[in-house]
């Protein structure tokens, strides 16, 4: 998350393409990690992920959001989990295994636990998504 959003000059790459970022070539020794995907092509784009809840102040359960691309797929990645509260923001790092270009809708899924009332609700009153590779909402 420390280098998130990518600088204006992209994301450094490794591997054959790296000397495109001569600057990032001046440390010797540098390790480089990768989060993949579980399927070809293994590909997952960065995002951060804001949620302010509106409902009741504070209740057990999980936030969850659910990615749909044009093609029909989806993917569905938890935020948050525990005790809730409409007066935090929920802040998340997530690799996305659908990329932001072809999403088309997200779609945000709380769960409460099973001991909650019945009557309680919970929703999104904002949620916010930064896109890893230009920075992009």
């Amino acid at each position: 998350g420390d280098c998130f959003p990518c600088p204006q000059e992209g994301c450094p790459m490794m591997g054959h393409y790296a000397d495109r970022f001569p600057a990032k070539l001046e440390r010797v020794d540098q390790k480089y990690f990768l989060n993949t995907a579980a399927d070809p092509p293994f590909t997952t784009w960065r995002q951060k992920v804001f949620i302010k809840l509106s409902g009741v102040k504070k209740m057990r359960g999980d936030i969850n959001l659910v990615f749909h691309d044009t093609e029909g797929n989806t993917k569905e990645y938890e935020v948050a989990s525990g005790v809730l509260s409409q007066d935090q923001v929920y802040t998340k790092y997530l690799d996305v295994e659908i990329n932001p270009k072809n999403t088309k809708k997200i779609e945000f899924l709380w769960n409460k636990t099973v001991f909650t009332l019945l009557w309680a609700r919970l929703g999104a009153e904002t949620v916010n998504i930064i896109h890893g590779e230009d920075g992009r909402r």
